[in-house]
């Protein structure tokens, strides 16, 4: 389950829906945005730390107050960074995302994710079916639950146009099962192809080399780890995630969290909702 830098972070600007239909929760982690609209502050939070979580977003932006809407479209990361929210106080606004796993987005896609890591870039550019349906869509509803229900009856009548890969499939569900601990050598043996094509593949459906993204992977599973197991011990990790020693594990897990283990999970605490999920919360 890819988690972002605060998983338990619920509030007026930011809430997490999973999808209703169980035969979607294998491509999409979540819908996410505001409950509804609101006025924005000045004490709102506009700084976010973004962490690789394996996952790529389209995300819409909705100012009622400029009459405007843009989507955009955020591909895989591999490294971490700060994202600024910079609307202006006052102005009455919206977000509505959609947030794939990696290795799923490509079933909706018209175009190769390939060149997309790192990449935030107008999501028509890779979405475009879904962008002109949806775009307008978004002016008539305004709740999460409305959109995301609408999202995924776009994404059902699009279903028997989704592009599949069983090559990348089989090997995706292989590093996970494994939590990542597989080198390349062995995913593309288990695959039974090349090394070679094991990561054009991966260029062409998920935008990253099979080594980065077991690399995310590994990460991804010692984070949940760290979060959610009360026992958690770094010597414990070291072997089951297969790291050399601990100067290894902590050193990898800075470079993709930016910040040490104990500072990530109090960061990660801080943003704890206490709010609960209703209309007057939000208008």
């Amino acid at each position: 389950m890819p988690l972002t830098a605060t998983p338990f972070r619920r509030d007026h600007t930011y809430w997490e829906l999973l999808p209703a239909n169980p035969q979607l929760a294998r491509y999409i982690r979540c819908f996410w945005g505001s409950a509804y609209p609101y006025v924005k502050q000045k004490n709102d939070d506009t700084k976010t730390v973004v962490i690789p979580d394996t996952c790529v977003d389209i995300i819409y932006h909705i100012d009622y107050t400029e009459n405007t809407i843009t989507g955009k479209f955020c591909g895989i990361n591999d490294t971490s960074f700060v994202n600024c929210e910079d609307t202006p106080p006052g102005h009455l606004i919206s977000v509505f995302a959609i947030r794939f796993y990696a290795w799923s987005a490509h079933a909706f896609s018209e175009d190769s994710l390939k060149g997309t890591m790192n990449e935030y870039c107008d999501a028509q550019s890779r979405f475009h079916w879904l962008d002109q349906v949806l775009k307008p869509q978004l002016w008539e509803t305004h709740s999460l639950e409305e959109r995301s229900h609408l999202t995924e009856e776009l994404f059902f009548r699009y279903s028997d146009q989704e592009q599949q890969n069983s090559v990348t499939d089989q090997a995706v569900n292989l590093l996970l099962s494994r939590q990542g601990t597989l080198s390349v050598t062995e995913l593309a043996k288990e695959c039974f192809i090349s090394e070679r094509h094991l990561e054009r593949l991966f260029h062409e459906y998920i935008g990253i080399t099979p080594k980065k993204l077991c690399s995310l992977v590994r990460y991804q599973c010692l984070w949940n780890d760290i979060l959610r197991n009360p026992g958690f011990q770094i010597l414990d990790a070291i072997h089951k995630y297969g790291y050399t020693d601990q100067a290894h594990l902590t050193r990898e897990f800075r470079r993709y969290h930016t910040m040490d283990i104990q500072t990530a999970k109090k960061h990660a605490h801080d943003y704890v909702g206490n709010i609960q999920y209703n209309r007057d919360n939000f208008l």
